[in-house]
């Protein structure tokens, strides 16, 4: 089965802008809705207005491809049969930001082969950012090739992070930003982690590190490799899930300080 990677790529490019415009547009209009999922996710119109963008685009060009979202797959990811083409996407990444009128949010949409990320992009309308990753051709934003900071201290490190939605969840994030803050020059929590990691990609960030879900690393994971940064996960990833899909406990990394970093984090765990 082959495909054109370029060609993928300008499609989810294009997807992501026209889903992004829109819900920007919507939210100019004060037409967004807002509910909450399960643990207190807030869930907006607007999330749900992207994905009805996204999926009609994916399922009128590229039938018989399926399709895992946030929106439709947030119970059901650990069970989802990742072989052959797979769109993987997140309608709205950064809700709360989005809601609040704050910039870092974005729309992802990666396309992965039997659990292999070929293509993607992220689509940051506030920031006035596209980011755009093919496997083996490297990542943009705007047009413009990324690479990435290089980084061979921790001391000198500013790295990216998160908190889960559960509160029950919350204490081992907490002692990993205590961990990260003891060892790093700062630590950054921007609440949209497919951003964030663009960000790695970029060299804004020198790392980020959270447990996450496929549709949050799918495209900017594709894109942070693509621009030089190393990826991983602090413990073993479950049969049957593909690395660059599994997002538990992940890590992207300039590589001056991976190892330094993996064993900061695998001792937090012990």
């Amino acid at each position: 089965m082959k495909f054109d990677l370029r060609e993928l790529a300008l499609f989810a490019e294009q997807t992501v802008t026209k889903a992004g415009n829109r819900i920007s547009e919507l939210r100019s209009q004060e037409k967004v809705e807002l509910n909450y999922k399960d643990a207190g996710e807030l869930v907006t119109s607007a999330d749900l207005l992207s994905e009805r963008i996204l999926q009609e685009a994916i399922m009128g060009t590229f039938q018989g491809h399926r399709i895992l979202s946030e929106e439709d797959g947030v119970h059901s990811w650990d069970q989802f049969k990742f072989d052959g083409p797979v769109w993987v996407m997140d309608p709205l990444d950064g809700t709360v930001n989005f809601s609040r009128n704050l910039p870092h949010y974005g729309v992802s949409l990666a396309f992965a082969l039997d659990g292999v990320v070929l293509a993607g992009a992220v689509y940051a309308p506030d920031l006035n950012c596209t980011y755009v990753g093919i496997k083996g051709e490297g990542s943009y934003c705007n047009g413009e090739r990324l690479q990435i900071r290089k980084c061979t201290s921790l001391l000198d490190a500013v790295i990216g992070t998160g908190f889960p939605h559960d509160p029950a969840k919350v204490q081992p994030a907490i002692e990993r930003v205590n961990r990260l803050r003891r060892s790093c020059r700062d630590i950054r929590r921007f609440a949209a982690p497919t951003v964030d990691i663009c960000y790695v990609a970029s060299g804004k960030l020198d790392a980020h590190t959270e447990s996450l879900s496929p549709w949050d690393v799918a495209a900017a994971g594709l894109i942070a490799r693509e621009a030089g940064a190393m990826s991983c996960h602090v413990h073993a990833v479950p049969d049957g899930i593909p690395n660059e899909l599994y997002g538990e406990e992940v890590v992207f990394t300039t590589p001056g300080i991976f190892d330094d970093l993996l064993t900061l984090l695998r001792m937090e765990s012990e």
